[in-house]
């Protein structure tokens, strides 16, 4: 199968950087896997896990948004906080959750307490799909 250049980078670290077969990637606008020689597009990512396919098997790692870009020279991820599932403490989205629906309380701006609210639900997501 082709392959293609693929980088993961978080603030923290640069996660990933190498030639891989699939990545799949929890976009905002919904989930899309990418092979060699896709279209161009940039799009924002939602919380969600992002699975990485290679030679050595499939590597899981949980994202916390951010944005994807695909170029005609590979896949390159610039995620908010991203954390390979074997590594990742589900209380950080406890943490999360919390000052998410703490802002949505505080509905005195109803654009940030409409987009607190929507985060809400994105974790929840994925606190479901880390069970």
């Amino acid at each position: 199968m082709a392959t293609f250049q693929f980088d993961l980078v978080s603030p923290e670290k640069l996660l990933i950087s190498g030639e891989v077969t699939q990545v799949d990637v929890p976009g905002s606008e919904g989930d899309f896997g990418v092979l060699a020689g896709h279209a161009p597009m940039v799009t924002t990512l939602r919380p969600g896990i992002l699975v990485v396919y290679r030679d050595g098997g499939e590597l899981r790692v949980v994202v916390n948004g951010g944005f994807a870009e695909v170029s005609p020279t590979g896949l390159t991820v610039l995620a908010d906080m991203a954390v390979p599932q074997d590594e990742f403490d589900p209380t950080v989205l406890d943490r999360c959750d919390q000052g998410h629906r703490g802002r949505h309380r505080q509905g005195h701006r109803r654009l940030a307490a409409r987009q607190a609210f929507h985060k809400v639900d994105q974790l929840k997501a994925l606190q479901a799909e880390l069970q």
